[in-house]
């Protein structure tokens, strides 16, 4: 995927769900994977963004991400809520997460180290 600059991830135990954007926020892909198939899919992208909610498995998953070479930001999930347009899911919240990027207000969380 050459002209992906943004991914949503909703992080799931078993799941992860994507939303792909380019660089105008048109969307380009929905996508369930496990965790396998997510770390295949990010070595074969060209180096973007990769926004998740912050929690426990996001630091760790964020550690992993960087090393691909993207650009990994956590976002606190309570600034993604008010971009979920209507029933939640998995692939709502991931697009809401590239939404939450964007904004003006966006606050990126450090990932914490695994020595912490």
């Amino acid at each position: 995927m050459q002209n992906v600059t943004l991914i949503g991830i909703d992080l799931g135990k078993n799941s992860f769900h994507i939303h792909c954007q380019e660089k105008h926020g048109n969307p380009l892909l929905r996508k369930k994977f496990s965790r396998t198939q997510l770390t295949q899919f990010l070595a074969t992208c060209q180096p973007c963004i990769v926004a998740m909610e912050s929690c426990a498995g996001a630091h760790f998953m964020a550690r992993h991400i960087s090393q691909l070479g993207h650009q990994v930001k956590l976002i606190s999930p309570q600034f993604v809520r008010p971009f979920v347009k209507s029933h939640k899911n998995d692939f709502i919240d991931a697009e809401a997460i590239c939404e939450a990027v964007y904004s003006p207000d966006f606050i990126s969380i450090m990932a914490i180290s695994a020595s912490r």
